[in-house]
């Protein structure tokens, strides 16, 4: 192994890098290369290049999105270069992973408008000025087929068959198409021609980012080290964010929903949302952390500072100040928010109370507006509608509250 001669100075600045990256981490492959590349980057001053790559399939940015984010900023304010991967070639096929059929493959416009929509949201987190934007077509449009055929001859199919997504299928006698073998394989080759000395990815996408090393060492080029975050659990505390579950706090959601979901979380994900949805200073985090674990901070307080935090960064200071006062008023103060939405009534003046919710949108179905009223939580004017079944006077300043933060005031056609 290369020995590395630092001074006391600058091995303190190793260490204080190394435990930046790790700390939040789920695994790091392997970590005495992390260490080696970073003290390699100190004692010669070369930054280190750090991939994410991405497939514009979902435009919408939510925080289990900035969790890999975050890590990324770390190293950006520590000098390093963020190599932001669009798969514009890779998201044509669709990655396989955790998929049990093969994904839609988008047009080139799709993945055009996804990519560009993805970047303006990530440069909420990133310095966007500093970052190497990359498209994988630069370089993939323009292998052969002889270079195809190099690039699958540098794998085994028994390698590829250790995905888990793979192995299931085929135990579920669910076809795979022979283009979704190339994915891992064109992910690895991005890493070749990046020469990227760090990949950070999700621990659902394990697979995919060791196929950058695997590579990497077949086309004699150093091998990158793999960070892999932890998923983010949503508001139900179980599942992991995503929209198709509604459990989720998306970055470009207003400041009183932003600041309110955050209330919403269960006690147990403090200390995980703490270290991957912030972007406080680590001792901070640390202390916070410590703090909670040893009962000086109460959870109920550590979700008011997380929620103002969460807001801060997304929204500013002033927005960040208002949310957590709109918050005190209307939920510890037990009174109505200054901003409620007013809305139009054009409808019968009598109305079933299932068809007021969903004509006003507050409710997506009808089974969900039952269900919100029979778990007590639907307000008519302050008090719990109770009788699924109810007609509602439509009245001029009838106030309309479902759940804890929607909130809608009616006026009504003469």
């Amino acid at each position: 192994m290369e020995t590395i001669h630092l001074t006391a100075s600058q091995q303190k600045e190793v260490e204080r890098q190394l435990d930046l990256y790790m700390t939040g981490a789920q695994e790091v492959i392997p970590p005495e290369e992390l260490r080696t590349k970073i003290a390699k980057s100190v004692a010669t001053g070369m930054p280190l290049k750090i991939k994410l790559g991405l497939d514009p399939s979902a435009p919408d940015v939510h925080l289990g999105h900035t969790v890999v984010l975050n890590k990324l900023r770390q190293f950006q304010e520590t000098g390093h270069i963020v190599q932001l991967l669009i798969g514009d070639f890779t998201g044509k096929i669709g990655d396989p992973t955790g998929k049990s059929t093969a994904r839609k493959q988008l047009t080139d416009e799709e993945v055009q408008h996804n990519a560009k929509t993805y970047f303006e949201q990530f440069g909420k987190v990133l310095d966007k000025e500093k970052v190497e934007l990359h498209y994988n077509s630069k370089w993939l449009k323009e292998l052969n087929l002889e270079d195809v055929i190099e690039l699958a001859g540098k794998i085994t199919v028994a390698r590829l068959m250790e995905r888990d997504d793979f192995e299931e299928r085929i135990a579920m006698q669910k076809p795979i198409s022979l283009h979704e073998f190339f994915y891992p394989l064109m992910q690895g080759y991005d890493s070749v021609v990046l020469e990227s000395d760090i990949e950070l990815g999700g621990t659902d996408q394990h697979f995919n980012v060791l196929m950058g090393r695997h590579f990497q060492e077949r086309y004699k080029k150093e091998k990158q080290v793999v960070i892999l975050m932890p998923l983010l659990e949503g508001l139900d505390g179980v599942e992991k964010m995503s929209k198709s579950k509604h459990n989720y706090i998306g970055i470009d959601e207003n400041p009183n929903d932003m600041y309110g979901k955050t209330m919403s979380l269960p006690d147990s994900l403090m200390k995980k949302y703490i270290h991957l949805a912030t972007d406080l200073e680590l001792e901070d985090k640390k202390r916070l952390v410590k703090d909670l674990e040893t009962g000086a901070l109460h959870p109920r307080d550590a979700k008011m500072f997380l929620g103002k935090t969460i807001v801060r960064m997304y929204h500013g200071e002033e927005a960040a100040e208002a949310a957590e006062q709109q918050f005190k008023r209307v939920f510890q103060q037990n009174s109505l928010p200054e901003d409620i939405a007013t809305v139009h009534w054009k409808g019968d003046q009598t109305t079933p109370i299932i068809d007021l919710l969903v004509t006003l949108e507050l409710l997506p179905s009808k089974s969900e507006a039952r269900r919100m009223i029979q778990n007590g939580g639907v307000k008519i004017n302050g008090e719990k509608a109770e009788n699924i079944h109810a007609d509602i006077q439509v009245l001029p300043q009838m106030t309309i509250q479902v759940g804890k933060r929607k909130f809608v005031r009616l006026t009504v056609s003469e």
